[in-house]
C-alpha cells in the first residue's frame, strides 16, 4: 500500500512538473511572438487559406473592448482590383495591393461606450495587434496601415468598400506569406519608463 502511494505521489510530481514546463513553454513562446513581430511589406504568391484568416479573426474578437462592447468589424478583402484601388488612392496602402488578403479593421459607431465614444479606436487597437501577433505565430508576414483619424482616408474607404453611415474604418492589415525578414527591432528603452510618479 505504502509502495503504491509512493508511486502515486511520484507520478502526481512529474506531471505537475510537466504541465509547469509546458505553461512555461507556452509563456515563452506568446513572449517571443510579441518580441520578434516586425512589419512586412513583401509578400510571396501563396494564397492564405480561409481557415488561416477565420483564426486571425477569432484572434481579433479576443481583444479587451470597453464594457465589452465590442464595436470592431472586418472587412476581408481578397479581390486584386480593390486592394489596387485601395494602395492607389491611400497614401500609405502600397502594401495592400502586394498582399493576398488585407483586413480591413472597422468600427461600428452604434456599438461604442456611450460615456467615452472615442473608446472605439482603442478597442480596434487591441484587435488590430491581436491579429499581427497571431499571424506572427503562425509564419504569416503584417503590415498595419494607419486610416484613423484621417478623415480623408477613412472617407476613401467608405466608398471603396462601401461602408454603411455607422461603420467607420479605422486600420488596415496586409496579410501574407513573407517574402522578405526585416530584422527584429529591440525597442526596449527604461528611460521611457517611470515608477510612482514622474
Amino acid at each position: 500500500m505504502r509502495f503504491i502511494r509512493i508511486v502515486t505521489t511520484f507520478f502526481s510530481m512529474t506531471l505537475q512538473r510537466n504541465n509547469k514546463n509546458d505553461m512555461n513553454n507556452d509563456t515563452q513562446k506568446v513572449i517571443d511572438a510579441i518580441m520578434t513581430r516586425t512589419s512586412v511589406r513583401q509578400y510571396t504568391d501563396e494564397p492564405i487559406t480561409d481557415q488561416e484568416i477565420e483564426t486571425l479573426l477569432k484572434a481579433g474578437m479576443a481583444a479587451p473592448s470597453a464594457c465589452n462592447l465590442q464595436p470592431w468589424r472586418f472587412v476581408v478583402v481578397t479581390n486584386p482590383a480593390i486592394k489596387k484601388a485601395i494602395s492607389e488612392q491611400i497614401k500609405p496602402a502600397g502594401p495592400a495591393s502586394k498582399a493576398p488578403v488585407v483586413i480591413v479593421v472597422c468600427g461600428d459607431m452604434e456599438h461604442t461606450f456611450e460615456a467615452a465614444p472615442d473608446y472605439w479606436a482603442e478597442d480596434c487597437s487591441a484587435a488590430t495587434e491581436n491579429i499581427m501577433l497571431a499571424a506572427h505565430a503562425m509564419g504569416l508576414g503584417t503590415v498595419w496601415m494607419g486610416i484613423y483619424p484621417q478623415k480623408e482616408r477613412y472617407e476613401l474607404l467608405k466608398n471603396l468598400l462601401e461602408l454603411p453611415d455607422n461603420i467607420k474604418a479605422f486600420g488596415m492589415i496586409a496579410v501574407g506569406h513573407p517574402a522578405e525578414h526585416p530584422a527584429t527591432k529591440d525597442k526596449w528603452d527604461a528611460d521611457k519608463v517611470h515608477y510612482e510618479k514622474w
